[in-house]
């Protein structure tokens, strides 16, 4: 039986949301958004038969999956909305505004027994996968230095939506990517302990929200670094290495690199076939064709790893889709920043919730 779906999200829903379900076999019913005339415009467009203004409009089409891309103050409502109407549900991140909304969504989702999913797709990216599936070979011993960091003019380059600078609505760097990045060092390492964390402005004029994160952290035994701006001139530059007992993982785009005590120099890492993501060229198209390029591939294993939990199908190799409980968990390490940085820094607890 093919699944039906609703897409919530006429900007990265409508981009990313509605091929990468084509692709994992779902019929996409319905697409949401606010406007009316650009909701059906872009339905139009996608071939969506069903351009609504509400989601309840869109159950009225008897859908069995809902995918929440709107602004973060929405995922909450909408999210339950769709639990309490019997629908699987795939969300964007971060997965709320805070832990309190993060918990009650898990509570009702594990009431009824719906699927419940987060939109960390990097989970599938070549490099973070790769790393993943590396570490858990035992390839570095134990992990003892985790770094990521990268810089990009993003936000001084790209038009962002009018949510996107307001903080009751979610808006800000640490939600957008730095809820991704956590979600890597979950996967990777298990959990996060605790965070020492600034988030200094970058951008003057500020953006009324923070552009840059600078978190420190100790997860699994190892100490973390994680380092972004969206505001930084300059071309993009980033780096990201995984220190172990007995060797060290590094990445140089998609690729991934590993030395230990049998080529200390390092050699390309010979990442599992399972890990290989599916060609996106024909759904890669107009201005942002290369932004397509790097997110659609992961979505679609995500799309499909959501089609299969909804059927109740074992898992297909490789990594674990990120649960409404990862989400939570992700919430609670980003609460913690924020208290953190709040204090200037000092070291803040992160509260357990259940492993990645």
């Amino acid at each position: 039986m093919t699944l039906r779906a609703a897409v919530v999200g006429t900007s990265f829903g409508a981009r990313i949301h509605v091929p990468a379900l084509r692709r994992a076999g779902f019929f996409v019913a319905a697409l949401v958004g606010r406007d009316p005339e650009r909701t059906a415009r872009r339905a139009a467009r996608l071939g969506v038969e069903r351009p609504c203004t509400s989601l309840a409009q869109a159950l009225e089409a008897g859908v069995d999956a809902v995918t929440v891309a709107g602004p973060p103050a929405t995922h909450a409502p909408l999210v339950a909305e769709a639990v309490a109407a019997g629908c699987h549900v795939l969300c964007e991140k971060p997965f709320t505004l805070d832990v309190a909304e993060a918990e009650r969504l898990v509570v009702a989702a594990e009431g009824t027994g719906v699927v419940g999913l987060v939109g960390h797709e990097f989970r599938w990216s070549k490099a973070q996968a790769a790393i993943a599936w590396a570490i858990g070979e035992g390839m570095v011993g134990s992990p003892r230095l985790v770094l990521s960091a990268s810089f990009t003019d993003l936000l001084r380059s790209f038009p962002m939506p009018e949510w996107w600078s307001d903080p009751a609505q979610g808006g800000g760097w640490l939600g957008a990517s730095g809820s991704h990045r956590l979600d890597a060092v979950r996967q990777w390492l298990g959990g996060v302990d605790a965070v020492s964390a600034r988030l200094p402005a970058v951008a003057d004029p500020g953006l009324g929200v923070d552009d840059t994160f600078d978190i420190h952290a100790t997860a699994g035994g190892a100490a973390v670094c994680l380092v972004q701006s969206a505001a930084a001139f300059g071309p993009p530059s980033s780096v990201t290495r995984v220190v172990g007992s007995a060797g060290t993982l590094w990445a140089e785009g998609d690729a991934v690199y590993l030395a230990d005590a049998t080529c200390p120099g390092g050699r390309p890492l010979a990442a599992p076939a399972w890990l290989a993501l599916p060609d996106v060229t024909e759904e890669a198209v107009g201005p942002l064709a290369a932004m397509t390029e790097r997110e659609l591939p992961p979505y679609i294993r995500l799309a499909e790893a959501f089609a299969r939990a909804i059927a109740g199908q074992p898992p297909a190799p490789g990594p674990r889709p990120a649960a409404f409980a990862d989400g939570l968990a992700t919430m609670r390490a980003i609460e913690a920043v924020r208290r953190s940085a709040a204090l200037g820094g000092e070291w803040a607890a992160v509260a357990s919730a259940g492993a990645p």
